[in-house]
């Protein structure tokens, strides 16, 4: 049932947002440049990896050492927008459709975590990510990487359809606000470098 509704619900959206999604190309492209959108591998259902892509908000610029600047002195005007009402998000569609993800799930982060995670916090692993989730509904990126898993394998055991559904109408609320985009001090999430690392920092 969660498959068929990821299918019928991301099918009718692609439709209906086609011409946004032309707009937004068009915008990127001109504004940022080629590629138009962002391509990476993420980890997806028991830690499968896959390419998940999204509009691209920030642009290449590196320093003279090559090494790519800040994600704050890359992000762009039409990037902040994107981000803003999630519209960089919309290409992950297409990995629903294709199965890669579903409309709600923990989120799909980097590779290089896989091995970050404790035992427990890998269990967010055990059901297929998503495009929103119970952590992105509770404070997305304005609350810590411990309570963001925290969050997610609490998702994974109280799952339904029901849920599903509450989740993504708070995600709309949620993206409709432009609440919690950011962490503090970031354009972005701050890297997760490990419960551990994290409580020694402090």
């Amino acid at each position: 049932m969660k498959r068929l509704f990821d299918v019928i619900v991301s099918g009718i959206l692609l439709l209906l947002l086609c011409p946004l999604l032309i707009v937004i190309y068009i915008l990127v492209l001109i504004k940022i440049g080629n590629p138009v959108f962002f391509k990476q591998e993420r980890p997806g259902y028991k830690g499968k990896v896959f390419s998940i892509y999204k509009f691209r908000t920030m642009t290449d610029e590196r320093d003279q050492n090559g090494e790519l600047l800040p994600d704050i002195d890359r992000m762009t005007i039409i990037g902040v927008l994107l981000r803003k009402y999630s519209l960089d998000e919309l290409p992950q569609l297409l990995n629903v459709l294709k199965g890669d993800l579903s409309l709600v799930g923990p989120r799909a982060l980097l590779v290089q975590y896989l091995n970050r995670y404790t035992p427990e916090q890998a269990r967010r692993h055990e059901v297929k990510p998503g495009i929103t989730g119970w952590a992105q509904v509770n404070g997305r990126n304005a609350i810590s990487w411990e309570k963001k898993f925290e969050l997610d394998v609490w998702y994974v055991d109280n799952r339904s359809f029901w849920l599903d559904v509450k989740i993504l109408w708070f995600t709309v609320l949620k993206v409709l606000r432009s609440e919690n985009i950011s962490h503090e001090n970031h354009v972005t999430m701050e890297e997760f470098k490990g419960s551990n690392v994290q409580k020694e920092m402090e």
